[in-house]
C-alpha cells in the first residue's frame, strides 16, 4: 500500500500523526474530518487496552491510513515519536499531530501546514489563549494550569512569544524533526514542552496558530497531581540545559557574565542580610545603616543584571527558519 501522492511535491506532502489511546468513540470522525491536503494518515495504538488501532482497521479502509502498533505502551510521546519515525521514512515534509479524542478541529490543518510550507516556521502549535471571549469554554482549572505552566515553559525553553505550552495540536517541518534525538524526548506528557526545549537547540522557529478548545464527553488521561513532579523537575533540568547550551557552549556574551553575578549578588546580599537581621534580634542591637546598604545594594544590582540578562534571553528568541529544504525558498 503507497502513502505517497505524486502529485504533491515532497517538501508539501502532509502527514497527519494520531496517537491512539481509549478513543475508539471518536477516532473515526476524526479521520472522517481530516481534508483531502493531507497526503498520509499514521494511526498510533499506543498498545490501547480498547484495540483503537485494530478499530481502525477493521471500520477505515481508506488508503491513506496506516495503522501502527506500539508493543508497549510508551505514553503519548512515545507514540507521536513512533509517528514521526514512520512519516519521516515514508518521505513525508509536514507532520501533524492531532488527538484522536475530537478535541481538536482537523480541518485547521492547512492552517499550520502554511507557516512551514512558506519558510515562515519550523514548528507550529495551536494556542487557544488568543480570543479571549471564546477561552470561557475552557475549564478553569485548566486555564490556571496552562497560564502556570506557560510562565514556566517561556524559562526552560525560551520561546518567550509562546503560549499554552501543552496544545496537542501541531506541526513541524520533516528536516527538523530529523534534527532531533527522537528517543531523548520525554515519552509521558512533558513531551510537548520537551519538544520546545529541544527546537531551541537547534534554533528552530516556533509559531501559535490561534484555535477554539471543543470540550464535549472526551475523558482526559492526563492527572495534574501526577504529573506536577515530572513538569518541575523537567522544566528545572531543560531550563539549566538551556543556558549552558546557548550561553556557555556554543557561544559566550554579555549575557553569559550577567546571569551567574546577578544570582551571586542576589545570593550574597540576602545571606549576609538575613544574618545581620538574625544576629541583632538575638543581641537585640539594632542593625545599622550601613550594614543595611551593604546588604541591599548586592541585591538591588543582582536584581538588574537578572532582569537584563531575561531581555537579552527574550530578544535572542530564534525568528528566522535556517531551513533549506523547501521548492527554492529561501530560508
Amino acid at each position: 500500500m503507497s502513502l505517497s501522492h505524486p502529485s504533491s511535491p515532497s517538501s508539501l506532502r502532509t502527514a497527519v500523526i494520531i496517537p491512539c489511546y481509549k478513543v475508539t468513540r471518536h477516532i473515526l470522525a476524526v479521520i472522517a474530518e481530516i481534508g483531502p491536503e493531507v497526503d498520509g494518515i499514521y494511526i498510533v495504538d499506543d498498545c490501547c487496552p480498547d484495540g483503537s488501532g485494530r478499530f481502525v482497521q477493521e471500520h477505515c479502509q481508506a488508503p491513506r491510513v496506516r495503522v501502527l502498533f506500539n508493543e508497549v505502551n510508551l505514553g503519548v510521546g512515545g507514540a507521536v515519536m513512533a509517528g514521526y519515525r514512520a512519516a519521516i521514512a515514508d518521505g513525508y515534509g509536514v507532520l501533524v499531530k492531532i488527538d484522536g479524542d475530537g478535541q481538536m478541529d482537523p480541518t485547521l490543518v492547512p492552517r499550520f501546514v502554511a507557516p512551514i510550507a512558506s519558510g515562515r516556521a519550523d514548528y507550529t502549535k495551536g494556542n487557544r489563549f488568543f480570543n479571549l471571549e471564546k477561552i470561557t469554554r475552557m475549564p478553569r482549572i485548566r486555564i490556571f494550569g496552562n497560564a502556570v505552566l506557560s510562565f514556566m515553559t517561556k524559562f526552560s525553553t525560551g520561546y518567550w512569544s509562546s503560549f499554552d505550552p501543552t496544545n496537542g495540536f501541531t506541526a513541524i517541518a520533516a528536516s527538523t524533526a530529523a534534527q532531533l534525538p527522537l528517543h531523548k524526548i520525554s515519552q509521558r506528557y512533558f513531551f510537548e514542552t520537551d519538544m520546545l526545549f529541544r527546537l531551541n537547540t537547534v534554533r528552530a522557529v516556533v509559531l501559535d496558530i490561534p484555535i477554539d478548545s471543543r470540550y464535549e464527553d472526551e475523558v482526559s488521561n492526563l492527572k495534574i497531581h501526577k504529573v506536577l513532579t515530572e513538569f518541575m523537575a523537567g522544566h528545572l533540568r531543560n531550563f539549566c540545559k538551556r543556558i549552558f547550551y546557548n550561553y556557555y557552549l556554543r557561544g559566550m556574551s554579555v549575557a553569559s557574565l550577567e546571569l551567574p553575578l546577578g544570582l551571586a549578588l542576589i545570593s550574597w546580599g540576602t545571606v549576609f542580610g538575613l544574618f545581620h537581621w538574625v544576629q541583632s534580634i538575638v543581641s537585640n542591637v539594632a542593625t545599622t545603616a550601613g550594614t543595611v546598604m551593604v546588604s541591599a545594594l548586592p541585591i538591588i544590582l543582582g536584581v538588574q543584571l537578572v532582569l537584563a540578562f531575561i531581555a537579552f534571553d527574550v530578544a535572542s528568541e530564534p525568528t528566522q527558519s535556517h531551513r533549506h529544504d523547501g521548492e527554492g525558498l529561501p530560508r
